[in-house]
């Protein structure tokens, strides 16, 4: 599987280049450096054998002619071959088998053969401190020649392949670090990235790195300082014109008060108008205004919901005022399960509470009579759920991605009446508070929202 990372995309292809990098260097070492300094091991042998050869060919030639052993010659030669450490031995028993254990050396058989003219066989063994090199002559079947390879010990290579070995992994390590390092104002611009996504502005970041690092850094926090330019000014001009509309709309609702008593249809009529309008335009102000993230802290979901079911009580009792409730949830039947002991999340309480009932409400208006609330938390204790559920319709699976979209409206969204802001603004809270929002149609019929959040201490990207 093709990993994404950056930093692991060039640790593979700069271990890959290492690697051909130590295959070519032996490729070179072994090719221009052991090859030659063989040839000339392989001729130096063969004269050596030559001379073994010779002075095999002149005992023959004494034993043939009679002369008895105490008067035949010993030249120079027998002194040299026993100084080179060459010697001679019968082709038979320990030795035999031996020579039939050892590795055989096609190369150097190959070149020895050239070199003496003559069918040569070279096989490599080691004993318990070097190697020896046995050869086997055709011009002397019975006889094996033995030269011990002092100077090449069983160790010989070991080092080498250590060196080569932590050589690699030096670079390797060092190669991880060093990208590491280079790639860290990266992480951080993620990090910024996320944070600008869930509608928090950073503060600017820190523009270190390569050159090209540094210039999407600076353009990143020019685009930062613009949005948050764009922010205020949207907040300035949704507050002057959420001023200037209710403004008239208290004159109209005074004058309504005025109104004689032959029409107070028109009365009752005008002032429905007016609290929806003064609806409309709280839920633009709850869509378009942005959380405010120095209010969060830890919060405790099962709170929430024990707040809004006493808020809930005492309208159904007292009569109570209340913006999230309505008279239709007088008759409705709530099953409310919460968890013992449940973890807090990092939150802010305000904007919990208006998406908790947000909910509620979404969940009267296409319920029937009842609404299930469920607070958990997951089996590694890392994640806090709470599930708003009801016993309606449900929403048709093709709808269930759309229902989030502003303005929105009819039963395709089961979204806020008036405006189709209800679930945008649940959402758009939600995803601020780096939390997740799921939406199941219940198998009993109705439709389960769900929202999980992180627990706490673990915080929102900020």
């Amino acid at each position: 599987m093709r990993s994404r990372s950056s930093i692991t995309q060039t640790i593979i292809g700069f271990l890959a280049l290492l690697i051909a990098s130590q295959a070519f260097s032996y490729y070179a070492v072994f090719n221009y450096a052991l090859l030659p300094s063989l040839k000339q091991f392989n001729r130096i042998l063969s004269y050596e054998i030559n001379l073994v050869m010779e002075e095999y060919s002149r005992i023959r030639q004494e034993s043939e002619l009679g002369i008895p052993e105490s008067e035949r010659t010993s030249p120079l030669r027998q002194a040299l071959l026993l100084r080179l450490g060459v010697s001679v031995h019968p082709f038979s028993g320990t030795v035999k088998d031996e020579f039939d254990d050892a590795f055989y050396l096609d190369f150097m058989s190959d070149e020895i053969s050239e070199e003496i003219g003559s069918p040569a066989e070279a096989r490599l063994a080691r004993d318990s401190t070097s190697y020896l090199l046995w050869i086997k002559l055709d011009a002397m079947p019975n006889w094996l020649l033995r030269v011990p390879l002092t100077e090449l010990t069983q160790d010989e290579f070991k080092p080498l392949f250590i060196n080569s070995l932590l050589i690699t992994i030096l670079i390797a390590l060092g190669g991880w670090g060093f990208l590491r390092w280079q790639n860290r104002p990266l992480k951080n611009l993620e990090s910024a990235a996320i944070s600008v996504g869930n509608g928090v502005i950073p503060d600017p970041i820190p523009e270190k790195g390569t050159t090209e690092i540094r210039a999407v850094t600076k353009s990143f926090n020019k685009m930062a300082r613009g949005i948050e330019e764009l922010e205020t000014d949207r907040r300035l001009m949704l507050a002057g014109v959420s001023h200037d509309i209710r403004t008239p709309l208290t004159r109209i609702r005074l004058a309504t008060e005025m109104m004689s008593d032959q029409d107070s249809y028109l009365a009752d009529g005008m002032n429905q108008d007016i609290e929806e309008c003064n609806e409309i335009i709280a839920q633009f102000i709850d869509y378009l205004k942005p959380v405010d993230h120095n209010d969060f802290g830890k919060l405790n979901l099962n709170e929430v919901v024990e707040e809004l079911e006493r808020a809930l009580h005492l309208y159904q009792t007292e009569g109570s005022p209340s913006t999230e409730f309505d008279n239709d949830l007088l008759n409705y039947s709530f099953d409310i399960q919460l968890k013992e002991n449940l973890p807090g999340i990092y939150a802010s309480y305000i904007p919990i509470r208006r998406t908790v009932s947000n909910l509620l409400v979404n969940a009267k208006r296409y319920g029937n009579n009842w609404i299930g609330i469920t607070t958990g938390v997951s089996d590694n204790n890392q994640k806090v759920w709470i599930s708003i559920e009801d016993n309606g319709p449900g929403i048709d699976d093709d709808q269930m991605q759309k229902v989030f979209e502003p303005f929105t409206r009819g039963d395709t969204s089961r979204g806020s009446e008036g405006t189709g802001l209800g679930l945008s603004i649940v959402k758009r809270i939600i995803t601020e508070h780096n939390a997740t929002i799921d939406m199941t149609n219940r198998k009993e019929g109705g439709l389960k929202v769900t929202l999980t959040f992180d627990v706490y201490p673990k915080k929102t990207n900020k």
